[in-house]
């Protein structure tokens, strides 16, 4: 088992947070970092890594690329979190979404064949990079990717969406992305959250470092 930990990205020690509605909290914006409180725990919304896989996206034109992060006081490998995220409660809803509406269906089985190397493929997405503590899905088509990385005592989510030619050929990813952006943030972090609360749950034990 492990615990989550509020830690400021630019001090190292706990922020102070500042509490809206719902009780929900938001800490102040600190050298880019911007930090939200998901069911008790601490999300940032950051830079992604330097020379990470997410990374070639974010210098292509018109590309929107984020990255999520929640620090956590053990290793966890990637196949543990990969278990976790694909089989927590919030995705097993996107699973069956994916399952009726785009014919795309997967199981607990699939997920452990992607976690331990044995397949590519999962649902809609195919991993097109993975490293050691990385892993990069890409949706059927290529107009969005799903990035996760298990860092030393840190869980990362970002996501990728690719722009489409719009009028006279200028790339752009249109009204519609930018109406939904504030709930894709939203889905971001609780997903992140659910897949750190589940491995504190000691779902995917095995899969943690001694």
């Amino acid at each position: 088992m492990f615990s989550l930990v509020n830690v400021s990205a630019e001090t190292g020690i706990d922020q102070r947070m500042s509490r809206c509605k719902g009780g929900a909290t938001i800490a102040p914006l600190c050298r880019g970092v911007f930090c939200a409180t998901v069911g008790g725990m601490d999300i940032r919304e950051t830079e992604h890594p330097a020379g990470s896989l997410i990374a070639q996206y974010a210098a292509r034109e018109a590309h929107h690329t984020d990255c999520f992060e929640v620090a956590i006081d053990a290793d966890v490998t990637l196949p543990a979190y990969i278990t976790a995220f694909y089989t927590q409660p919030l995705f097993r809803a996107e699973r069956l979404v994916l399952r009726l509406a785009a014919g795309a269906p997967s199981s607990d089985a699939d997920v452990a064949a992607l976690a331990t190397g044995t397949a590519t493929r999962f649902a809609v997405w195919e991993q097109t990079g993975r490293t050691d503590d990385q892993l990069l899905m890409t949706q059927r088509g290529g107009h969005t990717c799903s990035w996760l990385q298990a860092a030393e005592g840190v869980l990362r989510f970002g996501s990728v969406v690719v722009p489409v030619k719009g009028r006279g050929g200028r790339l752009t990813l249109g009204p519609v992305f930018h109406s939904l952006l504030g709930a894709h943030k939203v889905y971001s972090r609780t997903l992140l959250a659910g897949a750190a609360r589940r491995l504190g749950q000691g779902v995917a034990r095995n899969y943690l470092k001694q």
